[in-house]
């Protein structure tokens, strides 16, 4: 497999030009994958930079996660000299991604309806948190869609919602903006011209709770949330091992369970009656796992991993963030590789989880400072302008 990085010309966006005006997760999420995919991809910074770049805790990765392989330009669109720029400037980009609050590239004179009068070819992207309909004007975050689209009840125990651990709909909105992109190209291709394309936070949250929806269509039972549910699978769980370390062990057919019973030295559980099959053991699924627990509390984790991967019983290390850095799947496959940080230092980042024709698409370009690529793209326009 070739991990390394392959040049601009030949990747599969190689020649598509991208104007992005976005901040925080879900817009510069589209503009990352069409920027590994070869994109060229111009980002429009306001004076002093994007403010993401200074967010503090849980969102102070986030600049450095979803800007790799892009150009930064800084250019206040709030100023007629600014917008006159960026109008000029989209004349030369086959794509413009945004993601601001509803209305506002519309009072900018930057919106899809006015640029489109003038350049009918232009493919342009709204990341926003609903599509047209009674809640299209609110204020959405990735927590708020999270709540309204079920998925937060459907995460946490039965009365007590909890949002996923990551920012899940603003990276699958910046990817469906991306896949509307590509599929807008084609059309483009078919037309010759471009379109408008919405991408949005509780649509895609609505997505993923589609087979809970279609569980109560056919059903008629309301579906209890994940922690509540009754498992399809007798032995499906979390237990803790020795020294409280945690190891999530299924074993979802009647062949596994014979084998996890014999692995685990206790052949006399096969002999139970009530554990005859996976259906009788799913009617006594508590007795079940409490008998399990208590024969793997003993356990030691780093023992008894490697034994059950080896007799082909599914099972997971409960694992931290901050240990995937270390994962030799991860740096072996090439999916962590380091890029260059706009201070001049290095951080491993994620690649996209894609191969295409064996190669990863990976990092081309350091993190751009604020900035960094202004004079480069403004005189390339008035290059252009005085031709």
């Amino acid at each position: 497999m070739n991990t390394t990085n392959p040049s601009d010309d030949s990747l599969p966006l190689s020649g598509l030009r991208v104007l992005e005006f976005t901040h925080m997760v879900m817009g510069p999420t589209c503009g990352m994958i069409l920027a590994d995919l070869g994109a060229e991809v111009i980002k429009v910074e306001p004076p002093g930079g994007d403010k993401t770049r200074k967010l503090p805790g849980l969102g102070i990765g986030f600049f450095r996660t979803f800007n790799r392989n892009k150009k930064s330009i800084v250019l206040d669109i709030n100023t007629p000299e600014g917008r006159e720029t960026a109008t000029e400037l989209i004349g030369s980009c086959d794509v413009v991604l945004e993601n601001f609050r509803p209305g506002l590239m519309a009072s900018l004179g930057l919106d899809y309806a006015t640029l489109s009068r003038k350049y009918p070819r232009l493919i342009y992207v709204s990341h926003k948190g609903f599509l047209p309909g009674p809640y299209e004007k609110r204020l959405a975050l990735d927590e708020v869609v999270q709540m309204m689209g079920g998925l937060s009840y459907m995460t946490g125990p039965r009365g007590r919602p909890l949002r996923a651990g990551t920012s899940v709909n603003d990276i699958m909105g910046g990817m469906f903006g991306a896949i509307g992109v590509l599929a807008a190209l084609r059309e483009r291709d078919r037309t010759g011209r471009g379109q408008e394309v919405q991408s949005a936070l509780f649509e895609n949250c609505v997505l993923l709770a589609a087979q809970h929806m279609q569980q109560y269509s056919m059903t008629g039972e309301p579906p209890p949330p994940m922690p509540s549910r009754v498992s399809a699978w007798s032995v499906y769980d979390v237990f803790t091992l020795a020294g409280d370390e945690q190891l999530f062990i299924g074993a979802v057919s009647d062949k596994q369970f014979v084998t996890l019973c014999n692995l685990l030295g206790h052949p006399e559980l096969l002999d139970v009656p009530e554990y005859a099959d996976n259906a009788s053991r799913v009617a006594v699924r508590p007795q079940l796992l409490e008998q399990l627990g208590a024969i793997l509390k003993d356990h030691q984790a780093g023992d008894l991993a490697p034994r059950l991967e080896a007799a082909g019983i599914p099972y997971a290390p409960i694992v931290r963030p901050e240990q995937l850095l270390d994962d030799p799947h991860l740096k072996a496959s090439g999916g962590l590789v380091p890029m260059q940080t706009e201070d001049g230092g290095s951080t491993d980042v994620v690649l996209l989880p894609l191969l295409m024709g064996g190669r990863r698409p990976g990092v081309r370009s350091p993190l751009p400072a604020a900035g960094e690529h202004t004079e480069e793209i403004l005189s390339s326009l008035r290059k252009d302008r005085a031709a």
